[in-house]
């Protein structure tokens, strides 16, 4: 449908995988976002798991500190790649970056992965939405938890999934994460945001797992996209990216926006 050949699709992937990859190793922990509320907690996590201390094993650890300095990034208006917006640019890029510096996938597996997510990604689009101000949080977090749900189960160097399964985990995955809201703290794509990054991470790791497995989505994936979608439209809108509900709309959530915009007079 793009008009391109083969060759040229998978360079293109490629060359997105490149800036998803620099995206995470380019990580400053020093940086903070202008609001400040962002920025150092990539860096206070791989701290925390090089004492060895950690409730989870090693690969784990790297996908949360991945998970938050890609998103720290993006609030720091570094590069990233929409995956499958900016909000959620850290999920994929915290479940693949860590197998493949391991040395668990290698670079055309890894493409072959981001090929299965971003099918997954594009039915999510075209059958619901992905925009957090159109269906709320669950559009952007959980459908790059699906993405990165289908890719690690399709990642043909350690368990090669099944279509079937690759689905079972997308399916899973953005099921766990029905009716997230998109409330974000003096309207910045910061509180939560990074931290639901996090979220959406642990999660496909977890739904990958159950589906390779052989633990099954009671409801069709489809089905489960459909879902979502209708949650979405039938969610308020102060939960749909307007800053108006949820957590922003707490004592100190109020607090943060009348620091950042002072001429406020929503108080």
């Amino acid at each position: 449908e793009r008009q391109v050949t083969e060759a040229q699709s998978w360079e293109k992937m490629r060359q997105t995988w490149e800036a998803m990859l620099e995206s995470a190793v380019s990580y400053r922990a020093e940086q903070r976002s202008r609001s400040g509320l962002v920025g150092g907690d990539g860096a206070r996590m791989r701290r925390y798991a090089a004492a060895d201390t950690t409730y989870s094993g090693p690969y784990v650890q790297e996908v949360i500190a991945t998970a938050l300095s890609v998103g720290e990034s993006n609030a720091c208006m570094r590069k990233i790649v929409a995956a499958p917006t900016a909000g959620a640019c850290g999920v994929l890029p915290a479940v693949l970056v860590p197998l493949y510096q391991m040395g668990r996938a290698t670079e055309e597996e890894i493409l072959q992965a981001l090929y299965t997510a971003s099918g997954i990604g594009a039915v999510v689009s075209f059958r619901a939405c992905i925009a957090g101000a159109s269906g709320g949080c669950q559009a952007e977090i959980g459908t790059a938890s699906a993405m990165a749900a289908g890719a690690l189960t399709s990642l043909c160097s350690l368990k090669g999934g099944t279509p079937e399964q690759c689905a079972a985990a997308a399916a899973m995955a953005l099921g766990n994460l029905l009716g997230l809201v998109c409330d974000p703290v003096a309207g910045l794509v910061e509180v939560p945001c990074v931290k639901r990054n996090v979220v959406g991470s642990v999660n496909a790791v977890s739904c990958a797992d159950m589906a390779l497995a052989g633990v099954e989505s009671r409801i069709p994936v489809d089905e489960v996209i459909d879902c979502m979608g209708e949650v979405g439209r039938r969610m308020p809108v102060e939960f749909r990216e307007t800053a108006l509900g949820g957590l922003a709309a707490t004592p100190t959530g109020r607090r943060v926006k009348q620091q950042m915009h002072p001429e406020s007079q929503e108080f």
